[in-house]
């Protein structure tokens, strides 16, 4: 008798499709208050009070700071830069990038949480959103209920002032490159162009959607900042910390349970720091890239902490390798030491290399904008005659000298020449040129025939302020024919 075998059958794979795109639950921010609460809206008053005042500053007759494209000058107070001074531009972000790294590699991304317009603008929109329609659990009522104008009507309200005040950002914005005062009366009077038009709405719509509606979606994706800046972290970087000894277990309870007999941690597991973080991260997970540095859980756990009377600092700024020496004992000695363990940390070789080299440029864009001369000048070659044969036989080249004026006087300046015997100029040698303006003036220089040899000789120019005490030489050639 045989036994008769059975072929298994083929297992056919079922396809699972997994979307890329996970959608995106909207976040709620609770309210706290606290110490870094206290010093995101000091920052908030500072930086706007900063922004939205300096365009109606003014500097004698003219805006304060105006980057003016259109005439190619930028005003910053008694300074007026000028195309030629693109250096200065390039320092300043030089500047600015190393003083970014800096502050990173001490205290992470608290530019991020204090400084950034992103997280500026979003905390005042997410406060008028507070103050409209209510608190974080009223919010998250109203969104669930069906769109009516019954029921959403403070969305109207909140949504009209977001826009009011989206426009107004975009107005001060462009009054750093158009004066403020011009588009103030033309947006009374009606008389806006279409591009001033343009650009007021194009900033007022850019701040309306990424502080309206992106928020933590433009620090999540958006922001090249959040993906690189994980390289210039190490483990002695100032960050928000979680102190997972102290923390775990972690469990609900009432303030009369004793944690320490019960054998739990004095993480009560509440969590009012996932709830206040404006990206909604929950940051006894550990360190994230998306945290960035705002404080508020620290806020928000330390004020848990003082109602189950527990000692604060569950959730504290802390290098990863200084995380929990302030708890290890609760004695004001131990408390001292961790201190200075944590500020040795940071003040590391690292650090002081960067701050040394950030010092000397900050030092040396200083110096080099006392000793910038008050005007500049260009010397360029009459393409059109290279040289030429006077009535008195002497030979004539002609030049045209680009003057600029970089102070707020008109300034009268005379020109000389050296570097020839005989060397002379047969037009005239003093120019006034305007207040912060340029000039172009023709220089005809002549000298005797047969005074030196055919061929190309270098001569200087040499251009002197008459009322400033002050000259710049330029180089440039003479061209005697055969």
């Amino acid at each position: 008798m045989t036994v008769s075998q059975k072929t298994p059958k083929k297992v056919i794979p079922i396809a699972v499709h997994t979307s890329m795109f996970a959608a995106q639950n909207k976040i709620y921010p609770r309210a706290t208050s606290g110490y870094f609460t206290n010093w995101r809206w000091i920052m908030v008053w500072i930086t706007q009070l900063i922004f939205y005042g300096t365009p109606w500053l003014e500097f004698g007759q003219r805006q304060a700071v105006l980057l003016d494209i259109d005439t190619h000058k930028f005003y910053i107070f008694g300074l007026i830069l000028y195309p030629q001074d693109l250096i200065y531009l390039a320092v300043i972000l030089i500047i600015s990038a190393l003083a970014l790294f800096l502050f990173t590699t001490v205290a992470g991304r608290l530019w991020c949480g204090f400084s950034c317009p992103q997280s500026v603008y979003t905390k005042i929109f997410l406060w008028i959103e507070y103050r409209v329609e209510g608190d974080r659990a009223t919010r998250i009522k109203l969104d669930s209920k069906k769109v009516t104008v019954k029921t959403h009507y403070k969305k109207w309200i909140k949504h009209a002032i977001w826009i009011s005040f989206s426009i107004w950002t975009g107005f001060t914005f462009l009054g750093y490159f158009t004066p403020i005062r011009h588009l103030f009366d033309g947006i009374f009077n009606f008389s806006l162009g279409p591009w001033e038009t343009f650009w007021i709405s194009f900033y007022g719509l850019a701040t309306y959607g990424n502080a309206g509606f992106l928020r933590e979606q433009v620090c999540l994706h958006m922001c090249p900042y959040a993906r690189f800046q994980g390289v210039m972290f190490d483990k002695d970087t100032l960050i928000v910390t979680y102190d997972e000894k102290r923390g775990e277990p972690r469990s609900g309870r009432s303030r009369n349970v004793d944690a320490k007999e019960q054998g739990l941690g004095d993480c009560i597991d509440c969590s009012f720091c996932v709830q206040v973080c404006p990206v909604g991260i929950d940051i006894r997970d550990g360190l994230q890239y998306e945290c960035i540095s705002c404080g508020l859980c620290i806020d928000a756990c330390d004020s848990v902490m003082d109602k189950m009377d527990y000692p604060r600092g569950l959730i504290k700024f802390s290098t990863l390798n200084s995380a929990g020496l302030s708890e290890v004992t609760l004695n004001d000695k131990h408390e001292t030491s961790a201190t200075h363990e944590v500020a040795h940390k940071i003040l590391r070789p690292r650090v002081l290399i960067y701050g040394g080299i950030l010092l000397l440029l900050c030092v040396g864009f200083v110096v080099s904008l006392s000793l910038r001369s008050s005007f500049m000048v260009d010397v360029i070659r009459d393409r059109g005659v290279m040289s030429r044969i006077t009535s008195d036989g002497s030979i004539e080249n002609v030049y045209r000298l680009q003057i600029t004026n970089a102070t707020e006087d008109t300034q009268t300046y005379r020109v000389s020449v050296a570097g020839l015997d005989g060397l002379s100029i047969s037009s005239s040698s003093v120019f006034m040129v305007n207040p912060a303006s340029e000039r172009m003036v023709p220089i005809s220089i002549q000298i005797p025939d047969g005074s030196v040899s055919s061929g190309s000789h270098k001569i200087k120019f040499q251009i002197e302020a008459l009322g400033l005490d002050e000259q710049i030489s330029e180089k440039s050639t003479f061209l005697m024919p055969r």
